[in-house]
């Protein structure tokens, strides 16, 4: 059997402590697995390069673990100017007009491959080796988008692990007086007898009422544990502290759904969360599998608009989760994600998730280093156990760099920042030139 051989040499790695930090080291990694570790200064302890043995040499760079899309739409990407002008930049208005542009992507196959192949593109380029990636399912688009997604997942097998979700944006009970789902629900089932889909999802969110979306809860975990799949949800989209949050009724669902792992996303009701709630939701999370995953710079366009008489009930920073605090203060790990990209649901920002760690320390006045490791976390490491993919041999939680320095048996899956000396460097000011390995299987440089 041939052996996949990789020698990354002369990287800064993302040590906690000053003196490791500031030490250059080499990383031989074999068939997608660390293998050894040691200082670059070393002499015979890591192999000459051969013939079967790839060299990437760093530079003194700084080599992270790659970044992670927990929560990013395939099929929506890209379609700002298919929208029409925007008037009022509401999420109603984002509603209808992104539904107008989807009508036309069963005609418009080719764009919709084009502009989802644009996205896993520069996605690689910046670092991402792994993707959670919705594709909707309804009756304007029928199949056309999951097509797309399962394709594109093939085409990038061994560069990017795109894991799809088939997702029902659109509601499942089509009136308030309907008391079973209809035809969108059918057509979601249906996507889920194609092979390759690893998350069934929904947005309980827009239901024609509260009932409705807490049936839509149970329909979809009960698809995921009929399919064996995870369950992911967009939800508690809002910012009003007189709304119940659905996560309670989630949580209560999922103690009858078969331990199948679900995902949130969004989400930003919980940042109105007292301490006691907080601490409540902790302990239910020490015992069910529920992750959850903010979407900053889609939440914060859209959440906290003005009233009518122009007031702002929720400062900027609270739009969204912090995920440094909550993680500081109530020992819940928060994932960030994209989610979009030049879309009416968010027409500003880029595929790049070390943006968002960057977006993170000015908008939660984010001073200090532990807390720019849980950023840089939470765009990697944390992103990648929100959706699952991390098995138990990873065990990325351990150690005391917890997951963002490479161990010794270890995944390869790395990003190098080649402008950065200092891991800090990669979040403050993060530069574009990057190479992408997964497994170590150099993927693009950008």
């Amino acid at each position: 059997m041939s052996e996949d051989r990789t020698l990354i040499t002369n990287v800064h790695l993302a040590q906690a402590d000053a003196h490791g930090a500031k030490q250059l080291w080499d990383i031989n990694c074999l068939n997608g697995r660390v293998l050894s570790i040691a200082p670059s200064d070393t002499e015979g302890k890591l192999p000459a390069a051969t013939d079967n043995c790839s060299v990437i040499e760093g530079g003194g760079g700084v080599l992270l673990p790659s970044l992670c899309h927990a929560h990013i739409h395939l099929d929506k990407c890209f379609i700002l100017e298919q929208c029409g002008p925007l008037l009022t930049g509401s999420l109603p208005e984002a509603l209808h007009v992104t539904n107008k542009a989807k009508a036309g992507f069963p005609e418009r196959h080719a764009d919709l491959y084009a502009r989802a192949t644009r996205l896993v593109r520069e996605s690689v380029e910046a670092g991402v080796t792994v993707m959670r990636a919705y594709v909707e399912i309804d009756t304007a688009v029928g199949m056309v988008c999951i097509d797309t997604g399962l394709k594109l997942k093939s085409e990038w097998e061994g560069v990017c692990n795109i894991q799809i979700v088939a997702f029902a944006q659109e509601a499942l009970y089509p009136s308030p007086g309907i008391e079973t789902p209809g035809e969108n629900f059918e057509l979601l089932k249906s996507a889920l007898t194609r092979d390759g889909i690893s998350v069934v999802g929904s947005a309980p969110w827009v239901e024609p009422s509260l009932e409705h979306a807490h049936k839509n809860i149970a329909h979809i975990l009960k698809l995921a544990q009929d399919n064996n799949l995870h369950a992911d949800f967009h939800l508690d989209y809002n910012l009003d502290a007189n709304v119940v949050p659905m996560v309670w009724e989630t949580l209560r669902q999922m103690q009858n759904a078969g331990n199948r792992r679900v995902t949130i996303g969004h989400a930003t009701r919980l940042g109105l969360f007292s301490e006691e709630e907080w601490s409540t939701l902790r302990k239910q999370l020490n015992n069910l599998p529920l992750e959850i995953v903010a979407l900053p710079q889609s939440d914060i366009y859209m959440m906290g608009r003005p009233s009518s008489d122009g007031s702002r009930s929720v400062p900027l920073a609270g739009r969204t989760l912090d995920a440094a605090r909550i993680w500081r203060d109530h020992g819940v790990r928060i994932a960030l994600s994209v989610n979009n990209v030049e879309n009416a649901f968010t027409p500003q920002g880029y595929v790049d998730p070390l943006t968002l760690a960057c977006l993170g320390v000015a908008l939660f006045q984010v001073g200090t280093e532990p807390e720019w490791r849980e950023l840089l976390r939470s765009v990697s490491t944390t992103s990648k156990e929100a959706i699952g993919i991390v098995d138990e041999r990873d065990d990325l939680t351990g150690g005391a760099e917890d997951g963002l320095v490479p161990r010794v048996g270890g995944p390869a899956d790395f990003v190098l920042i080649h402008e950065a000396a200092r891991w800090q460097s990669a979040i403050l000011s993060p530069g574009f030139d990057r190479t992408t390995g997964a497994g170590w299987k150099s993927g693009s440089s950008a």
